[in-house]
Formats: C-alpha cells, structure tokens, sequence
C-alpha cells in the first residue's frame, strides 16, 4: 500500500477534534492532505447547521443520508433525535418550533423517508410553523432513472411546503441551506424543503459563509405596514362602539413582543378579544376582556360578539372555516381591519375594508402608537354598553357541563389537570378530535407558545410527537400531550423515543372508546349511526406503557382522579395515562358545519329549537 493510502485511512479515523490537534500530513511528493482539502457536501450540512444555530436535530437514517449522519456522528455541537418513524420527526420539529420559535429541523432518507414525512410538512405549512427538512436523494445521474427509493421528492412537496430546493451543485448547497432557514423564518414562516443526492453529500466543494445574500433577492417580505392604512385603522377603531380583537397564531409567530403589545392596546382601548384555536396564548385567559375561542366549538359570547360588533381587528388570523362558519352571514355589519404579513391571505376569504401588510408586532406597535393619545376619543357610553351586552351572553355559561360523581366528564378531567399543574411549567400538546377542543376550552394559558396544536390539517397523531420535540426544547418543563385514544394510536410508535432519549412526556388519554368527533357528527348529524367510529379492539395502556419501558396509569372514579395525576405529574419518566371517561359526551357548544355563528349548539337543549339539521337556534 502507498504511503498516501496509508495516511488516508489514518485520516478517516481521526475525530474532529484530533484533526484540529494534529499538523497536516504531507506525502513522498510534498502535497499536503487533509487540512487543506475542501468540505464534502455532508460536511457542509454540519457546518451550515452549526451556523444556523441548530442544537437539535429529528431523524430517522437510511442510505441516501448515510454520509450526513456520518458526519453527526463525529461531532458534538448537535444532537439527534432518533424517532421511529418520519412523520414522528416532522410533528416533533413542529413541537420545538412552536414552543421555542426557533426552526425544527428534520432529516430523513430519499423516497418513502421523504414521503413519510409529508403530512408533517403539510401539518407545517397550514400553521406556518418554521422548519428545514433535509432529505436524502439518489445520485444526480440516476435522478429519474426509478432507482431505488427514488421519488419526486420536489414534485411532491412543491403543494405542501413554502418553497423546495434539489441541489445538484455542491459548491451552492451551503448558500441553499442558509436561504432554506431564511425563507423558513421570514414573512410568514412555514417549511422548506432541501433535496440532496448522495453524490453531493461526498464531493468536495467550497463553503459559503452565513451572510444574508439570498439566492432569491425578489424574496422580501413586508413587516412594516403602510402608515395610511395604519391610521385609516386607527380612525375605525377610536370610532367604534362595539369593536372586538380576532387574534390569529400568527400574533404567536411574531414573537413574545406582539403578545405584550396586544395586551396593551386591548387595555387602552378596553374592547374585547378572542382568538382562533391557533391564537391561544396570545392573550391572557385570565385577563377580564378575554372572552374564550371563537368558532366550531368556540364560547357562545366569542361568537356572539363576532356576529354582533361593528368594528373587527383580525390580527394575524386567515378566516378559515372553522372560525367563520357560513361566510354570507358571518359579522354581516363590521367594519373588517385585517393585519397579516402574508399578503395572499388577506381579503383571500373575507373582504377586508382596511387592509394592513405587516409583521403583527411592528402593525400593533403603530397601532398602539396612534391610538393611545386620543384613547379618550372612545365612546365610553357605547363600550359600556357593548360590555354589559358580552356579560349577558357570558351569563349564558356555554362551557357548562352537567357533573357526575359516577363517571369522569372529560371536561372535568381537563379541569383537574389544569388545576394541578398551574404550578408548574407546563406545556400542552394534542392530537385532534373531541379531547383537543376541550382542552382548548377548558386549559387556559397566559402566555404564548405554551399550547401545541394541530390546527389547520387536523393531523391525528400530532401529539405524542409533538411532546417529544417540546421536551426536548424544555427538558427542565412539565409537557403533557392531551390525546384521544384513537388519535394517540397513530404515532404511539414515538413512546419509543421518548424512553431511549429519557424524555418525561406525559400522555394524558380521555378514553371514550370512540372515534369521538366522528361519533358526535353522527349522532347530530348523520341520523345516529355510527359507521365505523367505535374501536372495538384498542390496547391495554397501562401495559402498553410497560412494555415500552414507561409507566402506565389508568383512573375510571372522579375522586380518585386528582391523586392519579398528581402521581402522574410526579413520575420522573414518560406516563401514559388511561382516564376512561364518558363514553357519549358530546364537545358544545358546537356551529354545525354550514351555520352561522348565531345558530349553535348549546349544552341545554331547554333554551333552543332543535332542527331538521340537527341544529339548535339561539
């Protein structure tokens, strides 16, 4: 073997830190080798990671991304998440994005890696959530040629991410990497997909350092809003007598700030605010001039005063349908102020008579700015007014539920785990159906990025790994998936991850043996029967989470229930916790789809007339 061999293979042994250490070896023939080499593709990613900041990564490896991994194996600066399966990576970059504001970041293999990894993406897109999702690709020369594990990965993800890339040039991928984390980021966030082919991850090439030129220089998003628009909204809202704040995630995503900005102008106007299931957090539940979530399964005054005020402030919400109900009767005599960074959503579903582009923070901080001089120019006689009309529809008491000392209501299930860990800091995921708008309902939160949700696809399955990825984001804080026992089946794989990487998650299942929502669309809707909504066969949890190497909890009798969370809260590991609650109860109140918001269903069936439809008009 030639000596340049030997040095070679001595070289590919070394760590990161003992080539830092060692001088560079110089062959027979005098050329140096080693430190003066390029970076290869896979060593480019590290770096351009370790630029951005990244301190975690979700994964899961395959062929395609093995020189990648090979290069996290040598170093120290980034931790990997080990997942069991790629959605799993995906929803848990979600949850650390969501709950930190920094981007999640996923790596997985080419085809059925990539793939598997959509709905997240898809998940991400919808709640604009900031993530870079780095996929493995077969060689460039076998691109199209149906190799193994080869797909579209660009095609596919071109609907469901903010923008892609395929990188076939090794000498762009570090500049790629870094516009991938400022598209991810800027204007309104959402994810990005990196597409790399195995022979870029070995060539060497050169490294383009962090330093804010874009590949894509017409990529400029707005923040500031136009200072006309600004004081036309101004003008609206110092003359409005019954003027409510819509608050949206993305008040959430502009950061800690717009939050603050918001409570205030709320307190110096002293109208009312609501958000969507997406905005919680945005505005302190505990704060008099909160009124609840509005919409589907929103509180019957949220509702009300949207239907009902003549001014709206939409700050960072898209109007989808779950919020509006039916579109021709919804707030058919307000005045619409909508703020939004994304240009595309605004008057995309509902008209907007004074529309604002601009980061939520920077608008709320013009807004404030105006407004606060001349906040006596309010009509305090019309506001009063308007209050002691939103007091009369509170005394209404949407959120009742009749008690039981026999069988757990899941709404009081909720109750005693938000009771019980107020003293904590604590985080909330879900999964999706009945057990997550009760938790919305029934879990108040006070700050920002505290509640983790899938709002826009409804994606079953979030929570679990979701709690994973905020746990690793807060390892010191309590995090609790509030799930549904079919939802929580779809990624229970990602127990799994939680044990190796000893994460404490708490699984927190309201058991009803029922495909819960469906059920209840049934029932209300589809004349009672229920086709293929009961699970007729689902696991004993409480040996599940033994199995996996967790604890398991199961609790059926309201008085024993506050003893078994605390037990919960206490155990130093992951918990799956069976609370077998109420079979039938239905989530209310409830705007059956096609309804407006003054046609709701509400927990007293005495107070209404119940329709064809399946309806009860208030």
């Amino acid at each position: 073997m030639s000596h340049c061999g030997i040095f070679s293979r001595l070289a590919a042994s070394f760590t990161p830190s003992m080539r830092r250490a060692i001088p560079p070896f110089t062959t027979p023939g005098g050329s140096k080798i080693m430190s003066e080499q390029l970076p290869t593709g896979a060593e480019i990613v590290v770096r351009a990671l370790r630029d951005q900041g990244v301190q975690h990564i979700f994964g899961y490896p395959g062929g395609a991304v093995l020189p990648i991994y090979d290069e996290i194996f040598q170093q120290e600066a980034i931790e990997h998440i080990l997942v069991r399966h790629e959605q799993g990576a995906a929803h848990a970059a979600e949850g650390y994005a969501r709950s930190t504001g920094k981007v999640g970041v996923v790596l997985v293999t080419s085809g059925p890696g990539a793939t598997n990894a959509v709905t997240g993406l898809a998940d991400a897109l919808l709640d604009s959530i900031p993530m870079v999702c780095l996929t493995g690709q077969v060689p460039t020369h076998l691109i199209g040629t149906d190799a193994f594990q080869e797909c579209d990965t660009i095609g596919v993800t071109r609907a469901c991410t903010k923008h892609n890339f395929l990188v076939k040039d090794v000498n762009d991928l570090a500049r790629v990497l870094h516009d991938a984390f400022h598209i991810a980021t800027s204007g309104r966030p959402g994810p990005v997909v990196v597409d790399i082919p195995k022979d870029i991850q070995f060539k060497r090439g050169t490294y383009a350092e962090r330093n804010g030129e874009l590949l894509h220089p017409t990529y400029q998003p707005k923040t500031e809003g136009d200072p006309a628009r600004i004081a036309q909204a101004a003008e609206l809202i110092l003359s409005a007598k019954r003027a409510v704040f819509y608050v949206g995630g993305g008040v959430i995503n502009s950061g800690p700030r717009a939050s603050e900005l918001l409570c205030e102008l709320a307190r110096v106007t002293g109208f009312p605010v609501t958000s969507t299931l997406m905005g919680l957090g945005a505005f302190p539940a505990s704060d008099p001039k909160w009124l609840g979530m509005l919409g589907m399964h929103g509180t019957y005054e949220a509702n009300l005063a949207m239907n009902q005020c003549d001014v709206m402030i939409a700050l960072g919400a898209r109007f989808d349908d779950r919020c509006t109900g039916r579109l021709d009767a919804f707030s058919p005599g307000s005045r619409k102020i909508h703020v939004d960074i994304d240009p595309s959503s605004i008057s995309k579903i509902v008209r907007a008579d004074v529309p604002i582009i601009g980061d939520c923070a920077q608008v709320l901080e013009a807004l404030l700015a105006a407004i606060a001089p001349r906040a006596k120019e309010i009509d305090d006689h019309a506001r009063g007014h308007w209050w002691q009309q939103i007091d009369t529809w509170r005394a209404r008491q949407s959120l009742a539920y009749r008690k039981s000392d026999e069988v757990i209501k899941p709404q009081y299930a909720i109750e005693r785990l938000y009771a019980l860990t107020r003293k904590h800091d604590t985080y909330i995921t879900t999964e999706v159906g009945q057990h997550q708008m009760w938790a919305a309902q029934h879990f108040h939160f006070d700050e920002p990025n505290r509640w983790m949700t899938s709002g826009g696809l409804g994606t079953m399955g979030y929570g679990i790994p979701a709690a994973v990825g905020v746990q690793v984001a807060h390892p010191d804080s309590l995090v609790i998936d509030i799930a549904g026992e079919a939802s929580v089946l779809m990624t229970i794989q990602e127990m799994s991850t939680a044990v190796q990487h000893r994460l404490p998650i708490k699984i927190f299942i309201l058991n009803n043996e029922y495909m819960g929502m469906v059920r209840q669309w049934q029932q209300l809707l589809h004349g009672g029967r229920y086709s293929h909504s009961y699970s007729a066969a689902l696991p004993d949890f409480v040996k599940l989470a033994e199995a996996f190497g967790a604890k398991g909890i199961r609790v059926s009798d309201p008085a024993e229930l506050d003893a078994a969370i605390e037990a919960m809260i206490a155990y130093p590991g992951p918990v799956i916790f069976d609370c077998r609650v109420s079979k039938e109860e239905n989530c209310l109140p409830m705007i059956p789809s096609g309804a407006a918001h003054n046609e709701m269903i509400l927990p007293d069936a005495a107070d209404a007339e119940v329709t064809e439809a399946g309806r009860m008009m208030v």
